[in-house]
């Protein structure tokens, strides 16, 4: 099982992690570092060291079934399912969550529904900030009369506790990393004229909307 600096590593060389910046993140604040989930999904051997170690984590809670929200976590909930399979030795299935059209709840459907009803459910997420797809999650696995025995994710950058997820049984997270945050009018980064960072987070967006406003 991979340790918190071991995953920080792993994270850090994929440039999943990104320091030294000047971030805005989607909530508008700004930043100096950035956790970008996409990054580290290209390398399979990588994503497989992670999600082991969340199975790891997992494998006396008796899952019979992986959820993770689309889209990113649909990598997460396959591999977490494939290492929990081969660590018990019995098939644990994996499937997805998506986005309901024009809301911002989630929906197991394509005939996953029914594969959730009397089973114990583990929901997997990579980026745990607020919590709210996650916990959207929890409770559509619910309402279709799944068991969930606990939530794994790659980080959590946001504190959270299982408490905040819906009361769920057990939080596993890889790593937990604490971001600054401030609203533009307090943030040091604009005062030194520190460039924003385009390439991720909102900073392009925002930088357009400042060009309109100008």
């Amino acid at each position: 099982m991979l340790n918190e600096q071991e995953v920080l590593r792993i994270l850090t060389k994929s440039g999943a992690v990104i320091t030294g910046s000047h971030i805005i993140y989607t909530s508008g604040k700004h930043g100096a570092a950035y956790v970008n989930k996409d990054a580290i999904y290209p390398h399979t051997k990588e994503i497989s060291l992670l999600c082991r170690t969340i199975a790891e984590n997992f494998t006396k809670a008796e899952v019979d079934i992986v959820v993770a929200p689309a889209v990113g976590g649909v990598i997460l909930s396959q591999w977490v399912a494939h290492h929990l399979s081969d660590l018990t030795g019995r098939e644990v299935l994996a499937v997805y969550a998506e986005k309901l059209e024009g809301g911002d709840g989630f929906v197991i459907k394509r005939g996953y529904d029914k594969m959730i009803r009397q089973k114990r459910v583990l929901v997997v997420e990579d980026i745990l900030t607020t919590g709210g797809s996650v916990k959207k999650v929890v409770e559509s696995a619910r309402s279709l009369g799944g068991e969930v025995v606990g939530i794994g994710a790659l980080c959590n950058r946001g504190g959270l506790k299982a408490s905040d997820l819906g009361e769920v049984p057990e939080l596993f997270t890889l790593v937990s990393l604490k971001l600054d945050a401030w609203d533009e009018d307090f943030c040091p980064l604009c005062s030194q004229k520190v460039p924003i960072n385009t390439d991720v987070g909102k900073g392009r967006e925002f930088l357009a909307k400042k060009q309109q406003i100008g």
